[in-house]
Formats: C-alpha cells, sequence, structure tokens
C-alpha cells in the first residue's frame, strides 16, 4: 500500500462522513430548548418576556396537505405595561413558527 492509496482513501472517508453527517443532520428534529430560544428572541423585539414553557416531545402536525413534527408551547409578554399571553405551534425540523394566536 502507497501513500497516495492511502490519502485517496482517506479523503473519500472524510468527504463521505461529512455528506452523511449533514443529511443525518438535516432528518433529525431540532431540540427544544433551540426552538424556545429562537422563538424568545423574536419576542424580545416585541417587549420584555416575562415567561415561557415548551412540549419538549415533538408531535404529529397536518394541516391540508402539509404534514411534519411539530413543538407546541406558549409565551407571556409585556407590552406597553399590559400582559399578553400567546401560544405557538413551531415546526420541529426548521425551528419555524408555523401558527401563532394570542389567548
Amino acid at each position: 500500500m502507497n501513500w497516495k492509496s492511502f490519502l485517496v482513501g482517506t479523503a473519500a472517508g472524510v468527504v463521505g462522513g461529512y455528506c452523511l453527517s449533514k443529511k443525518l443532520k438535516d432528518t433529525m428534529p431540532k431540540s427544544g430548548e433551540e426552538v424556545l430560544a429562537n422563538v424568545k428572541n423574536a419576542f424580545k423585539k416585541e417587549g420584555k418576556i416575562d415567561g415561557s414553557w415548551l412540549q419538549m416531545k415533538p408531535e404529529d402536525y397536518k394541516k391540508y396537505a402539509i404534514q411534519t413534527k411539530v413543538y407546541r408551547g406558549g409565551i407571556t409578554t409585556r407590552q406597553n405595561g399590559e400582559r399578553q399571553q400567546y401560544e405557538f405551534i413551531a415546526d420541529a425540523y426548521t425551528g419555524s413558527i408555523i401558527d401563532i394566536y394570542p389567548l
């Protein structure tokens, strides 16, 4: 075995490992903490946050033809001295908010 074939094999292994890890990362849901942090950062632009919660286990969600896994959560903010509560549904794979509504 010479060095050239060893380096070619190593390079192929590194590239293959990188591609496989990227593919696996795309198919795994984000952590609940990461999704909640993104939602909280968006709400911090509007006012102070008093509290928040998130169901840590993703659940199945279907709306029309869209079917995915989602996290459900809520957040309480203070805007202009008034307390506002919201519930949200966030996509577990991308972390983007699918729906949000005031209570």
